[in-house]
């Protein structure tokens, strides 16, 4: 835990430093939305999630070579930097290049069908193969391609639900925080200082989030989701709570495409007082 501890410390201190002085690069039509409430602000702060993990990770790489140590708080940081520069990559790709195209599965599978093919198929298919990519770097081959499989899907599957959280100001910071903390508290594993790093630059940027002053975008939300996956997977080495882990976010994968996250989280009072905690929303 205090290696987990301290890998957020870090990426809050070195998101929070990079948004301070770097988030006039996100000016520009296009890093501009409109948010829930129809005030223009700027999309793609999420960036600074694997700009952040970058830094560290070079930090920690060269502190190793330096020293000849390999201590094991650093083996997941080759493969957390792979989840934050990979599903951000494919976040921005969306970001930029999805605007006013059709959201959801089925709107990406109508588009393919027309003979379009939409940035949010890219990154669906994309984040499925880098899924398998991570979890095959995880080292677990025991289970053969059928463990390979579902480990991937547990990456890919976490990404994109982080990504259908981010609808209201800091959700998904809040989301990825807390089943990164569960994970954590249920692993023991400081093996999860590197995954850390990326859920603490998330934090560090929840202030200008709730502030209504940027937005994380596909490109933030999708790799907290993504190292949210890879920290269940540490938490849970056991091939049946592994199964367990990809049902329920199978499912909840496939419940967005009917129910509203939003509308449940504003019908259930605890949930819409966290949801809204630090926000400037009302409580109505």
């Amino acid at each position: 835990m205090i290696a987990s501890l301290a890998g957020l410390v870090v990426g809050v201190i070195v998101a929070a430093g990079m948004w301070a002085a770097g988030s006039g690069l996100l000016t520009g039509p296009a890093f501009e939305r409109t948010n829930y409430r129809g005030a223009r602000l700027v999309t793609g702060a999420g960036l600074f999630v694997p700009f952040s993990m970058a830094v560290v990770a070079g930090v920690v790489e060269t502190v190793v070579l330096i020293t000849e140590s390999n201590p094991p708080w650093v083996q997941l940081v080759s493969v957390s930097l792979l989840c934050g520069v990979g599903y951000g990559f494919l976040g921005l790709v969306d970001d930029i290049a999805g605007v006013g195209q059709s959201g959801g599965f089925r709107g990406h599978v109508r588009a393919l069908g027309e003979g379009r093919l939409s940035s949010g198929m890219v990154k669906l298919v994309g984040g499925a193969a880098l899924g398998v990519v991570v979890a095959s770097s995880l080292g677990r081959g025991d289970e053969g391609v059928v463990g390979l499989l579902r480990d991937g899907a547990i990456v890919a599957l976490a990404a994109n639900l982080a990504n259908l959280f981010d609808r209201a100001p800091g959700r998904v910071i809040k989301v990825t925080t807390t089943l990164f903390v569960v994970a954590a508290v249920v692993a023991r594993s400081p093996t999860l200082a590197g995954p850390a790093v990326g859920v603490g630059a998330g934090i560090g940027l929840l202030r200008p989030d709730l502030t209504e002053r940027s937005m994380l975008g596909d490109a933030g939300a999708n790799p907290l989701g993504a190292l949210s996956g890879v920290a269940a997977l540490v938490a849970a080495p056991a091939a049946g709570a592994r199964w367990i882990v990809l049902i329920v976010l199978l499912a909840l994968n496939l419940v967005s495409e009917v129910v509203s996250f939003t509308a449940v989280i504003d019908r259930v009072a605890p949930l819409r007082w966290l949801d809204r905690l630090g926000s400037q929303r009302t409580s109505a």
